[in-house]
């Protein structure tokens, strides 16, 4: 690859910015945390972290059915990307039974969605990794 230049585990392009790694790129423990939620599905939670998980609360939700909830996080920029994924279920729902997605995002905020794509109601603790794509304005 021409006009390349090694750094590390990672080297930059400089004709087009563009970084590449060799080997994985992610947050420091120290900017990683975990928050589990209270009451029901669709309590807020605060976690000032770049990178985390969130365990919901094992409340139920009914089948073909969406609940949304708020991430406060201060470092949440208008301008940033998150990234979400189901990590895990703790019982009975089979692979592929929810669906996890970030329906609305501010400065300080996002609003998560949880959908149960099946038709049986499952309570679960399910567990939803995020990570956030800081983007410098």
């Amino acid at each position: 690859m021409p006009n390349t230049q090694a750094i590390g585990v990672a080297y930059s392009d400089p004709e087009f910015t563009t970084c590449y790694a060799s080997q994985e790129i992610g947050y420091s423990a120290a900017a990683q945390g975990t928050v589990t939620q209270a009451t029901d599905k669709s309590t807020a939670v605060t976690l000032n972290k770049s990178a985390g998980r969130i365990t919901m609360n094992n409340a139920a939700l009914a089948g073909n059915t969406a609940v949304s909830f708020t991430l406060n996080n201060s470092l949440i920029s208008a301008n940033d990307t998150i990234i979400v994924c189901i990590s895990s279920v703790t019982t009975g729902s089979t692979a592929g039974a929810y669906t996890t997605y970030v329906s609305n995002m501010t400065a300080g905020s996002a609003s998560f969605t949880l959908r149960n794509l099946s038709g049986t109601s499952y309570s679960e603790a399910v567990v939803i990794n995020f990570s956030v794509i800081h983007c410098l304005s």
